[in-house]
């Protein structure tokens, strides 16, 4: 059985999207969660952080928590706040950590991309944050209304953000396969010139009426 770390490239490759179809799931975060920057992808284990409204003092908090291969996923209610830069990025990857989802801010994107730190965020922002709170680390949090546990599996590509327990792991990661493998002979028999409609037996579902435009 391999690890997470050696599958990585793999579920990279598949991508977050064929990890969605395939898991048979509720499993994708809220779509308003973007790449700080262009390129940026991650995978790991969920360390689930909540944060007051401005206020990063937890996120300090979850660095120390967190270890390698861990991703933080932050809960700060979506308020565009620079929680995260360059300084905290540097400190997490002397730790090892793989990366961090925010519902919320982030700054220095330009440096978070030169670090190759995955970042993926509900907004860029320079806005300052407090030091108040010291919020929880490692209990549940909802996301958007997405629940995420510690040792959640994350994934995060382009395309979007899949969180599935790790308990369902093996299970996702076969049926992923196995739709890779069958939608790579649909686009052989696609490149062959058979349309979507026959590849996808879709034309048992109906077909439109012929109408004509009347000029």
């Amino acid at each position: 059985m391999t690890t997470l770390a050696e599958d990585t490239k793999e579920l990279l490759t598949l991508g977050t999207a064929t990890l969605y179809e395939a898991s048979d799931l509720d499993c994708f975060l809220d779509p308003a969660f973007r790449p700080a920057w262009d390129g940026a992808q991650l995978v790991g284990r969920a360390v689930p952080v909540s944060a007051q409204l401005g206020d990063n003092l937890a996120l300090h908090h979850g660095i120390e928590a967190a270890g390698p291969g861990d991703v933080l996923v932050v809960d700060a209610g979506g308020a565009p706040f620079g929680y995260w830069g360059e300084v905290m990025a540097v400190a997490a990857q002397a730790r090892g950590i793989n990366g961090l989802v925010i519902d919320g801010g982030v700054r220095d994107t330009q440096q978070l991309a030169s670090l190759g730190f995955p970042a993926f965020s509900t907004a860029i922002s320079i806005r300052g944050t407090i030091k108040n709170w010291p919020g929880t680390v490692g209990r549940p949090i909802t996301l958007r209304g997405r629940v995420v546990h510690r040792g959640d599996i994350v994934v995060a590509d382009r395309d979007g953000i899949v969180v599935f327990p790790a308990g369902e792991y093996d299970r996702v990661l076969a049926a992923s396969r196995a739709r890779a493998e069958k939608e790579a002979s649909y686009l052989d028999r696609l490149r062959a010139g058979e349309t979507t409609l026959d590849v996808y037996d879709f034309r048992q579902l109906g077909v439109p009426d012929e109408t004509r435009c009347i000029p």
